[in-house]
C-alpha cells in the first residue's frame, strides 16, 4: 500500500492498495467466472501457485481480492477470504479448524443458526460442543476438555449485548493450545478489533455494518497469521462459497462510509438508550453505552465506542411487546442490523427461533427480549416512534 500512516477513515477510502490498468479511480466490477492465460506455461504456473495471475473466480476474482485485502488491512490480519454470507463464513470456520473428535467452547448467546449449524449438523459428524457464558472466564475453563480445540466468542453477544473479555479469553485459550475465533460482526473493525486483542481468526456478516445498506449478503473471515489464512482459503474454494464480484463491489461501495455511519447510528444509539432507560413500560435495557450495563468497563476498555444494538423487554413480556412492534412506524421490523435503517425484531420468534426454549433461556434470550438496531435517521423521529408505539401497550 502506499499510504502509510493514514487514519481509519483514510484506509476504508484508500485502503487495500488496489491499483486498476486502466486508471479507475473505484474498483472495477471483474463479471468474468474465467480467465484467460498468456500461454500454457502461464495456466501451470497459477495453478501451480507460482504466480499472482487469476485462474477462477471461485478460486480467486479482482473485485473479490480488492475487498478482502481492504478489511485484512482494517483488522490488522494477514489476509482475508470473502465468502457468500455470514453463516458461509461460519461454516468454512468449523470445517476448517475442527475434525471428527474435536470439541468448541462457545458463547451460549450467538447468533442463532451459529449455534443451530454445530448442534444439529457437525454433531453428526462427531464434532462437540459446549455453551458457557462467556462473560464469566471461569465458565469458560471449566468447559475447556482436552480435545477443545477453538473458542468460539460473540462479543457484543447477539441478541443479549453480553462483553466478553477479548485478552483474557485470548490467554487462556493459547494456554489450552486453542484458537481463539470471534464474531466481530456487532462492532466491525471500525470500533473493534480482536486480532489486536489477542485472537486468531475474525469474522464478519458483511451483510450488516460493514455494508450497511441492506442491498447485500456476505461475508469475510480474517486470519491473523499465513497457515490459518491458507487453511480457511483453501476450505472456501473447496466448498464453493465464494462472493461474487458484484456482492463484493457492492461491499466495497457500503465500506467506504462504514465510520461516519457508525459514529451517527451510535449517536443516535446513546440517546435511544436514555431514553428507553427511563420509559415506565420498559423492563430493563442491555446497551454497552449505559453506566447500568454490568461489563460498562470492559466496554469502554476494549471496545473504540458503544454502537448502535439495543436489547430490552418490555413489560408485559411477549404481549406486550408484540404491541410494541406491531405499531412502530418509522422502524421497520424486520431481521437483520447495521444498516442505515432502524430495525426491531424479536430473536425468540425471529432469529433465534430454531433454537431449543431452554438453550434460549439459559443464554439469556428470553421471550420478551426485542432487538433494536438504530440506524441514522433523526434521533427524534426514532424516539418519537418508539414513544407513540408504547404509548399503545
Amino acid at each position: 500500500m502506499k499510504h502509510k500512516n493514514i487514519g481509519f477513515n483514510s484506509k476504508l477510502i484508500h485502503g487495500g492498495g488496489f491499483e486498476d490498468a486502466l486508471g479507475s479511480a473505484t474498483v472495477p466490477i471483474y463479471q468474468t467466472s474465467t480467465f484467460k492465460f498468456k500461454d500454457a506455461d502461464h495456466g501451470a504456473a497459477c495453478f501451480a501457485g507460482e504466480s499472482d495471475g487469476y485462474i477462477y473466480t471461485r478460486i480467486g476474482n479482482p473485485t473479490i481480492s480488492a475487498l478482502e485485502n481492504q478489511i485484512a488491512e482494517l483488522e490488522n490480519g494477514f489476509g482475508a477470504v470473502g465468502v457468500s454470507s455470514g453463516m458461509a463464513a461460519v461454516t468454512t470456520i468449523y470445517m476448517a479448524l475442527l475434525n471428527q473428535g474435536d470439541h468448541m467452547v462457545s458463547s451460549a448467546a450467538v447468533y442463532g443458526p451459529s449455534r443451530v449449524v454445530m448442534e444439529q449438523h457437525f454433531s453428526r459428524f462427531g464434532v462437540e460442543s459446549t455453551y458457557v457464558n462467556t462473560e464469566n472466564i471461569e465458565e469458560i475453563k471449566a468447559a475447556i476438555k482436552p480435545n477443545t480445540k477453538v473458542i468460539f466468542i460473540e462479543t457484543p453477544a447477539n441478541p443479549t449485548m453480553a462483553i466478553t473479555d477479548l485478552e483474557a479469553v485470548a490467554k487462556l485459550a493459547h494456554e489450552n493450545k486453542c484458537l481463539l475465533v470471534v464474531d466481530n460482526t456487532f462492532c466491525s473493525p471500525y470500533l473493534q478489533q480482536p486480532l489486536n486483542l489477542g485472537a486468531d481468526v475474525v469474522f464478519h456478516s458483511m451483510t450488516k455494518f460493514i455494508n450497511g445498506h441492506a442491498d447485500i449478503v456476505g461475508g469475510i473471515i480474517i486470519a491473523k497469521e499465513e497457515a490459518y489464512y491458507k487453511k480457511l482459503r483453501t476450505m472456501m474454494i473447496n466448498m464453493g462459497c465464494n462472493m461474487d464480484p458484484h456482492q463484493a463491489y457492492m461491499v466495497i461501495r457500503g465500506l467506504k462510509t462504514l465510520g461516519i455511519r457508525i459514529d451517527r447510528s451510535q449517536e443516535n444509539a446513546m440517546k435511544v438508550a436514555n431514553f428507553l432507560e427511563k420509559h415506565p413500560k420498559i423492563e430493563w435495557i442491555k446497551y454497552p453505552g449505559l453506566k447500568s450495563h454490568p461489563q460498562y468497563d470492559l466496554c469502554c476498555k476494549q471496545m473504540k465506542g458503544f454502537g448502535s444494538m439495543i436489547s430490552f423487554e418490555v413489560k408485559g413480556g411477549v404481549k406486550a411487546g408484540k404491541v410494541l412492534m406491531d405499531n412502530v412506524e418509522l422502524a421497520i421490523l424486520a431481521v437483520s442490523l447495521g444498516g442505515v435503517e432502524t430495525l426491531i425484531q424479536h430473536p425468540a420468534s425471529m432469529t433465534h427461533s430454531k433454537m431449543e426454549k431452554a438453550s434460549r433461556e439459559a443464554a439469556g434470550i428470553t421471550d420478551g427480549l426485542v432487538r433494536f438496531s438504530v440506524g441514522i435517521e433523526d434521533v427524534e423521529d426514532i424516539i418519537a416512534d418508539l414513544d407513540q408505539a408504547l404509548a399503545k401497550i
